[in-house]
């Protein structure tokens, strides 16, 4: 007997007590032979004010085309997204991560509301990947997500630039390292066209890690925005979702522990964003999978770094694609290697092995990608550390380019407008721990990136001379000797509130351990005389987040 794949749909297009239903779907151009078929939800995080989104609309209505062709009904709709990249050191920042919940809350809405049988999400900035998953894994409908594609170089100089170009080049002009003029050059030529911030920055983790974990076709991650690959892909994927309709796969079919566990080990293989590690924690909880800050750093020590990429490298999303020949080369190489499990199954309705049955093997003539044998780093540079800093966890970035170990005099700061200005000002000493802290999801509130002190340090030359903790998180360009996410966090009392100036820390990588060197009786007196500032916002969305969001290290979510 034939599958039934409108079994969503047809509660509405196959019920007589309808008729209002009925003709509104009349209205929106559907015919009385279409009311049989299964009804598709193409929902993109479109929006014209962000180069990583403001193509998506043209790539949902060639996936709206696709759909249409194979006798299934395709019905865009758009969810919010916001820039990191444009609201990074601003008040705006403060909504990056909690739009992950907004995205996700409003495909929900839609897609149950209306019954649609299946979904293809086109995500693109940072927060609409995560945002799209959960939703999708709440949903458990047959689903596909189509990645937007990573933007193209932008040059100055005969060098490639791209976003993270122009915050250092600030930091570098202060410095008097460049001119004014040449300042002005980077920042207009680092970002060309449409795309997701070039780097394996936040955006392009989550789709390198979303492709392994199974939730993309192949190659979808590293198709550069503006590519035929691209465009093919969107004019295939109705194929794949037709199946998923006819087999009956839904997303938590295709997302297991061993299929996150993949998806994390590419990432951080290829040195991914910290950002993996709230987002992951977010996408178990939402599948129902137990996996904890300790899963990561059991990870991180088993696998090395082989990706020469930025933030940390010098190759982009682009290099993986003309280079490389795309991510799947990746893929199978570490398959081969017994890094990956491939027996997961993916949105091709075969196993990841399957799908990596004929693509060609990777050669090492080429230096963006290390053999096993000889990788950049021999185990992860997502370290978990643990302390009285930081008794619930925090998130370190280290690459080892920067050392493992650091102990420095803590220099406090209360927003990271004030870290911004004295690092500006070159009022940060070599040998300093800077502590920005109230940044926390709910102290921040939202947890801001903490991208522009990162890129300062980095420009003003301090990269190997200073270490930077908060209870923010970083972007995924930040690189450096730092570590986020530190929980408990300064606005629930965490011990990094009563850090003061010149006290000692000591942050050790190789013990994951994270210490302030004060004594527990100056500790106690301090707790005494502290008590919570005023939330920073007391109306509105941030405020209703600050009322539901749990900790960094159980992802920040909000169910």
């Amino acid at each position: 007997m034939k599958k039934i794949i409108n079994d969503f749909s047809r509660k509405i297009t196959k019920e007589p007590n309808l008729p209002a239903a009925h003709a509104m779907l009349y209205a929106t151009g559907m015919k009385d032979s279409d009311f049989c078929k299964a009804q598709i939800g193409i929902v993109s995080n479109w929006y014209e004010g962000n180069p990583c989104n403001m193509h998506l609309d043209k790539l949902a209505k060639k996936i709206k085309s696709s759909v249409t062709n194979r006798n299934l009904i395709g019905f865009q709709f758009t969810t919010i997204g916001v820039s990191d990249g444009i609201t990074m050191g601003t008040l705006g920042m403060r909504y990056s991560l909690p739009s992950r919940e907004l995205i996700a809350d409003s495909i929900e809405t839609v897609v149950d509301s209306h019954h649609y049988d299946g979904i293809i999400s086109i995500p693109g900035c940072d927060k609409n990947l995560p945002g799209v998953m959960i939703a999708l894994l709440r949903l458990n409908r047959p689903s596909i997500i189509v990645y937007g594609g990573s933007i193209s170089s932008g040059y100055y100089n005969g060098k490639k630039l791209d976003v993270v170009s122009s915050f250092e080049a600030l930091g570098k002009k202060n410095t008097c390292q460049i001119t004014e003029n040449e300042y002005k050059n980077i920042v207009k030529n680092s970002c060309p066209g449409p795309g997701a911030c070039g780097g394996m920055y936040t955006a392009n983790t989550m789709a390198s890690a979303l492709e392994a974990m199974g939730m993309m076709l192949p190659y979808s991650s590293s198709s550069p925005s503006t590519s035929k690959n691209k465009k093919i892909e969107c004019e295939e994927v109705s194929v794949y979702i037709e199946n998923l309709l006819k087999k009956g796969i839904k997303p938590k079919d295709i997302v297991t522990k061993t299929s996150i566990e993949n998806g994390v080990k590419l990432a951080i293989c290829l040195g991914g964003s910290t950002n993996l590690v709230l987002h992951f924690l977010a996408i178990a909880k939402s599948a129902n999978i137990n996996f904890s800050l300790k899963d990561f750093q059991k990870i991180s020590n088993q696998v090395p770094i082989i990706g020469n990429l930025k933030p940390s490298g010098i190759f982009l999303m682009e290099d993986i694609h003309m280079y490389i020949g795309g991510m799947p080369v990746i893929t199978k190489y570490l398959l081969n290697e017994g890094i990956l499990s491939g027996d997961c199954l993916t949105v091709t309705g075969k196993t990841l092995s399957e799908n990596m049955k004929n693509i060609p093997d990777i050669t090492f003539n080429q230096k963006i990608i290390y053999p096993i044998d000889n990788p950049i780093k021999k185990n992860g540079h997502i370290r978990i550390l643990y302390g009285n800093l930081s008794p619930q966890g925090s998130v370190a970035k280290i690459t080892g380019k920067e050392g493992t170990i650091f102990r420095g005099v803590a220099n406090v700061f209360d927003s990271e407008e004030e870290a911004n200005q004295a690092i500006l000002n070159n009022k940060i000493l070599p040998g300093s721990v800077i502590v920005i802290r109230y940044v926390g999801p709910i102290g921040g509130p939202g947890m801001p990136e903490m991208l522009k002190p990162t890129s300062y340090i980095m420009g003003s030359g301090l990269g190997k001379k200073v270490a930077l903790i908060t209870d923010g998180r970083f972007s995924g360009g930040s690189h450096g000797f730092v570590v986020g996410h530190i929980t408990p966090e300064a606005q629930s009392g965490g011990l990094i509130a009563l850090v003061q100036n010149n006290d000692f820390i000591k942050i050790d990588t190789e013990n994951n351990t994270i210490i302030l060197e004060v004594e527990d009786e100056e500790i106690q007196k301090r707790r005494k005389l502290w008590t919570p500032p005023l939330l920073k916002v007391q109306k509105g969305y941030l405020h209703k987040y600050t009322k539901m969001v749990s900790p960094a290290s159980t992802g920040c979510i909000t169910d």
